[in-house]
């Protein structure tokens, strides 16, 4: 098979598409003929060396796929061979082929097309499993997005608004807000001209948010703190602003709010199996009657990868970018 190789940390262009082994199924695995992955922000931080596949995880970047199943493990029936599917991955999507236990392995939903598939499994899976099993946002909470307009942040609106949450978002351009406004969001904070704990604070009658969904991490410590509502909950999932900061324990008591940092990579496979199956059964429904859309800036080929992770370091996009195979 062919995919994207890296012989050592650096820039994108340490990224090459080059001839490799092909993957071996365990037991519960399938083989995925790949049609398209998609580039997230933890495949730039694993090119500079700063996050690391799990143990036992392939090194190839990429963190879903979509494709056709070509094999199985010893321990699954061939029944599913040439089924359709979208995956989580712990590794290995930029690639032509793919390992995945079949977990993890999801449907596409109807009237999507498998290339769009591909760009579906980490943000839908992210964004469900910190919404609803971390943060219990509930109908009529207000939820503040950071990065509206990314991945992450125009799925986290949508899933937001079809589950009853009011949606506040932070975007860098008026672009991005109004894509943000037209998925649903409802207050639209550009943080180059606005304080958003002010904003969030004067959109809620003084309230603040119920849940902060932030990549930014140590930078918007505290601010986020400040701009959570009496029993808030903020969830980090992204180093965009660093890795370590100070909490004001006193600030946190006053309010009785909850901070929590997680990740879907590194958790176990049973974890990972669960929330597929719920976005099957919640998320997937939504998709299919256009209550929640895929949003995809633009497919590039796979083998372009390098400069598909510069256009999304550019912060230029809105949504994701796909890589199809060639």
């Amino acid at each position: 098979m062919f995919a994207i190789t890296q012989t050592k940390p650096g820039g994108p262009e340490t990224l090459q598409w080059e001839k490799v082994s092909d993957p071996t199924p365990a037991p519960n695995e399938v083989i995925i003929e790949i049609a398209a992955s998609a580039v997230n922000r933890a495949d730039i931080l694993q090119r500079e060396g700063n996050y690391p596949p799990p143990p036992g995880a392939s090194d190839i970047l990429g963190l879903e796929c979509s494709g056709t199943i070509a094999s199985v493990g010893a321990a699954l029936t061939l029944d599913r061979i040439g089924e359709r599917v979208t995956a989580l991955l712990p590794g290995g999507g930029y690639a032509t082929r793919v390992a995945v236990p079949i977990g993890q392995v999801m449907s596409v939903p109807e009237g999507v097309d498998i290339v769009t598939a591909g760009a579906l499994p980490e943000v839908a899976c992210t964004v469900w499993s910190n919404l609803v099993h971390v943060a219990r946002l509930r109908e009529g909470e207000t939820l503040l997005i950071h990065g509206g307009g990314s991945g992450i942040g125009t799925m986290a609106i949508q899933i937001a608004r079809a589950l009853g949450a009011q949606v506040a978002v932070t975007a860098g351009s008026q672009r991005k807000l109004d894509a943000c406004a037209a998925l649903g969001a409802s207050i639209l904070i550009n943080y180059n001209d606005d304080d958003f704990v002010q904003r969030i604070k004067d959109e809620t009658a003084g309230r603040g948010a119920d849940v902060i969904l932030d990549n930014m991490g140590a930078k918007y410590l505290m601010r986020n703190i400040d701009a959570l509502a009496r029993n808030g909950r903020q969830v980090t999932i992204g180093m965009q602003g660093g890795v370590k900061g100070e909490l004001d324990i006193s600030a946190m008591l006053r309010k009785n709010v909850g901070v929590f940092a997680t990740s879907l990579r590194g958790r176990p496979d049973s974890e990972k199996a669960t929330i597929c199956r719920e976005v099957e059964k919640h998320v997937w429904p939504w998709i299919e009657a256009g209550v929640v859309k895929p949003v995809v800036d633009r497919v590039m080929p796979m083998p372009e990868a390098g400069a598909a992770q510069t256009l999304v370091e550019s912060g230029d996009i809105i949504g994701k970018v796909a890589l199809a195979t060639p």
